[in-house]
């Protein structure tokens, strides 16, 4: 059973948090004492009905405040596919949460009020959605109950979404009326809406094709570990394991180990316990090669016939995520898979605007939850690929030498 993972996305009060707890609640998810407990904290509530957002709102300052701060994750399943919803801020000084949220994401569901139409908070998620290459977009028309369920509004809001979708070059846009409060085309199909054909959001998760996403002509697998046992059985076994993120392995490939260059050719490939002849992304391998080269864990091993850049330079897109300023000539470690090497900021050149996409050049430094372009210069050469070829080996984390806090996450131009 294939796995999905996705994340809501949308303005203060569009219904995000009850949108995930009414498709918890509509598809039987929910644990009977979980059901308990929020029949008990919704008792206060003058209509009697059950507060579904409570379900993701976690924290006591979010339930104080109805709104999201934290991104909370919650997991479910149906018998056809698994979720991981991450249900993220919709404000903008967290705009590092929901890049935490988005960063693993097949697909982003991103909330318009039908009352409001789409505003800059949409624009800004949808921007946030184009840096971070998400695949899939679900444009979750919602509140439909409070506009007489009217298509003129859904399509309407659907133009206008659609002119922001083409200028940020969104692929697989899909819009979709409902009501999270209601439970309209949520798991059932709404009478309401019965000008509405197409599939209801459930089904829209269920069938959206996520294999399809995984690139296969790149193959690229960051050794995890070396495997020497050194006993009198496997005396001389050498295997290197780590999981393929893209691509495809076959025995008897000529492959190339980076950064050092080396080449040799796979003289096996196991997985599972057991040798096969060929494995390919997500998998988890061990690999055996027809040389003894010198090869540790943070290399990379890629095909020889396709190589990733292997440079000591980066130009990225940085979304900081510290309450200290980031300035010129900070050092940090640099991670990109299994490899850390030592880095340093060498310039900041500018900082976008994630509402408008406007560029400012005039800035020293940046500040908690801004993004920015800036160049990044490693101590020792990094194998990697541009974020928009292959996000798998394109995004990178700063981490803070001190105190090992993730303080940056990096798309790599």
């Amino acid at each position: 059973m294939d796995l999905l993972r996705f994340i809501t996305a949308g303005s203060v009060d569009d219904g995000k948090s009850t949108l995930i707890g009414r498709l918890l609640y509509d598809s039987k998810s929910i644990l009977a004492d979980q059901l308990e407990a929020l029949e008990k904290q919704s008792r206060n509530k003058e209509d009697g009905e059950i507060d579904l957002a409570l379900l993701t709102d976690g924290l006591r300052a979010e339930r104080e405040q109805g709104i999201t701060i934290d991104v909370a994750y919650k997991y479910f399943s149906t018998p056809k596919r698994k979720f991981i919803i991450a249900d993220a801020p919709g404000h903008i000084q967290y705009t590092r949460n929901m890049v935490t949220g988005a960063s693993n994401a097949n697909l982003i569901i991103i909330l318009v009020d039908a009352r409001n139409g789409v505003v800059e908070q949409t624009r800004r998620h949808s921007i946030i959605a184009s840096l971070l290459n998400i695949p899939h977009v679900v444009v979750a028309i919602n509140k439909m109950d409070l506009v007489s369920y009217s298509q003129d509004v859904y399509n309407n809001i659907a133009m206008d979404f659609a002119e922001i979708a083409k200028t940020l070059k969104l692929r697989d846009v899909v819009y979709l009326p409902i009501s999270a409060l209601k439970g309209d085309n949520i798991v059932d199909r709404s009478t309401h809406l019965d000008w509405y054909e197409g599939p209801t959001l459930l089904e829209l998760l269920e069938k959206t094709e996520v294999a399809k996403d995984i690139n296969l002509d790149y193959a690229r697998l960051p050794v995890q570990y070396v495997i020497r046992p050194q006993t009198e059985e496997w005396h001389d076994y050498r295997g290197y394991a780590g999981k393929i993120v893209s691509g495809i392995y076959r025995k008897g490939d000529t492959i190339t180990v980076l950064p050092a260059g080396l080449t040799s050719r796979i003289k096996s490939i196991e997985t599972g316990g057991r040798q096969v002849e060929e494995a390919f992304a997500p998998q988890s391998v061990v690999l055996q090669l027809e040389d003894d080269i010198d090869i540790s864990r943070g290399d990379l091993i890629a095909k020889t016939d396709h190589q990733p850049r292997v440079e000591q330079e980066l130009e990225v897109l940085l979304c900081w995520m510290d309450s200290k300023l980031l300035v010129p000539g900070n050092k940090y470690l640099l991670q990109i898979g299994s490899r850390t090497v030592r880095s340093v900021v060498k310039e900041i050149e500018y900082r976008l605007d994630v509402n408008t996409l406007e560029k400012n050049y005039s800035l020293q430094s940046a500040g908690l939850n801004d993004i920015v372009k800036a160049t990044i210069r490693t101590a020792s050469p990094l194998p990697f690929d541009s974020y928009a070829d292959l996000q798998v080996n394109g995004g990178a984390i700063l981490i803070d030498e001190t105190s090992n806090v993730t303080v940056g996450a990096c798309m790599i131009q």
